[in-house]
């Protein structure tokens, strides 16, 4: 069995872990236990997977096991990693671990929270390690169902809705993947339903790739917030507590860009390109109309959830120009908007908890009142408007000059059109920071605020450390995701 099958059992042990728990501190230690476990496997990982291309191994799935499940379907627990996964591996597990910290203080039902967030990010690793179609759709779906309650119960606001709104339309896409998986099975004629395997037969009829290839699109893209798709995610950010947000933001919507690129595109290459320009224009519809509804927002998450939407509309944009450079940029994007968003929902919610609001007709001032939390982030603000030396300008520039290289005029000017919401996005964080951070306390109240604890603190700092890290040495990041979006993009435009 691959040691990739630990990034489910080490969840599978912090659940019993935790459901054996009998006070808060012991609730906290399975937590930060298992999560530093799970983020040195996963830099280990990543330094296993950076050596090996070194050392020229030239396969492209590595750590590769397969263990027959359920014979009649051919269905069987498949695992394996490329660069694309590893990078996401590595992305999730420092989302979880300072997703651990940032949650430190919550109450009430720290167990029960604990619990549930923990089976969620059960899903996501799942879904990151396998190969396999149908196993990765059970683990999308255990990564979807536990958010219904982690908003429901311990959210804020209209958290009944949201929580109701955003389940019942990640499960209307739900249904649009399971009945492109089964097409893609039924048509391809593999006695597997393996996605490599799959894609190495390249025998489904171009006709029926054009009927399926929607279905898994629109599936995928529901949950990379895809136009007009999108409206479950600014209401589920806005109403999910703190930790659940930065892993909504931070990881969960990347399966969206994930699967689009890995299942519908790859397998279904002919009617990927086909009809790629439909998506293109609703990509960039999502990339500018995110970035002007954030501009118009007062509440802090809805302004950084419609943020969301348009930089994960950057992410598919990007996959769709179907170029190497502009692909390595789709998965730069998904790492560094994971920990910018994540960096910006922590802020945001320990903000929240001392001031009790996150509009931001009501803040001001909070530079003389918590300094650490409002240098951190005007940090995350400058990284997300996309400041050299932060992750956002490596991303986005390796996007925009991809994209560019489609020598088409369509493709040029969806470019401009995409390029535009750098500025709008410039825009709305700039006078967030300045409306917020600075100028007279106006409400006496705030006098009486303390700064971060040290939880919190250490969850800050990780983020914005991981941040610079990949803003300025992002090469590594880029070679290893380059050398996985080589053999995809090989199969999609041969």
């Amino acid at each position: 069995m691959s040691i990739l099958t630990l990034f489910v059992v080490i969840p599978a042990l912090m659940l019993v872990g935790l459901w054996l728990a009998k006070n808060v501190n012991q609730v906290r230690g399975v937590m930060v236990v298992g999560a530093s476990c799970l983020l040195a496997l996963s830099v280990w990982l990543t330094i296993y997977f950076v050596q090996q291309r070194a050392a020229g191994n030239t396969d492209v799935m590595l750590l590769t096991a397969s263990t027959p499940w359920f014979k009649p379907l051919n269905i069987a627990y498949s695992v394996g990693v490329d660069g694309i996964s590893v990078v996401m591996l590595l992305l999730s597990s420092i989302i979880v671990f300072t997703g651990t910290f940032a949650s430190w203080q919550l109450k009430p039902m720290t167990k029960e929270y604990f619990l549930w967030f923990t089976l969620l990010s059960t899903g996501v690793y799942g879904f990151f390690i396998c190969t396999d179609m149908f196993t990765m759709f059970m683990f999308y779906e255990v990564a979807l169902i536990p958010m219904y309650l982690l908003i429901g119960v311990w959210g804020s606001g209209n958290k009944e809705y949201a929580a109701m709104k955003l389940t019942l339309m990640l499960m209307g896409g739900s249904a649009l993947l399971i009945i492109g998986i089964l097409g893609i099975y039924y048509f391809s004629g593999a006695t597997t339903m393996n996605v490599n395997e799959i894609a190495a037969l390249h025998n489904i009829p171009v006709a029926i790739q054009k009927v399926f290839f929607p279905f898994i699109f629109i599936g995928f893209g529901v949950l990379g917030a895809l136009f007009p798709f999108h409206t479950w995610s600014p209401d589920g950010h806005a109403s999910a507590p703190t930790a659940v947000s930065m892993l909504h933001a931070g990881v969960l919507m990347k399966l969206g860009g994930y699967g689009c690129f890995r299942v519908a595109m790859y397998l279904l290459p002919d009617a990927a390109n086909e009809l790629a320009w439909i998506f293109l224009i609703l990509t960039t519809i999502s990339v500018v109309y995110g970035a002007f509804s954030a501009c118009v927002q007062t509440d802090l998450k809805y302004i950084n959830a419609y943020s969301s939407v348009s930089h994960c509309g950057l992410v598919l944009f990007a996959l769709l120009m179907m170029t190497k450079t502009s692909c390595t940029g789709a998965i730069l994007q998904m790492l560094s908007h994971g920990l910018m968003t994540a960096l910006f929902f922590a802020l945001i919610g320990m903000i929240y908890g001392r001031t009790h609001t996150r509009d931001i007709r009501y803040l001001d001032g909070l530079m003389k009142i918590m300094p650490f939390l409002a240098v951190g982030y005007v940090i995350a603000g400058l990284a997300n408007l996309g400041l050299p030396g932060f992750s956002g300008f490596i991303a986005e520039m390796t996007i925009f000059v991809g994209s560019f290289e489609n020598p088409d005029t369509f493709h040029r000017v969806a470019t401009i059109i995409a390029c535009t919401s750098i500025v709008v996005t410039a825009v709305y964080i700039l006078r967030v920071v300045g409306k917020i951070l600075y100028g007279e306390v106006k409400n006496p109240h705030y006098l009486e605020l303390t700064d971060a604890s040290w939880d919190e603190r250490f969850a800050v700092i990780c983020l914005i450390a991981c941040v610079a890290g990949l803003g300025l040495f992002p090469l590594w990041a880029s070679n290893v995701i380059n050398d996985a979006v080589g053999p995809i993009l090989e199969n999609i435009i041969k």
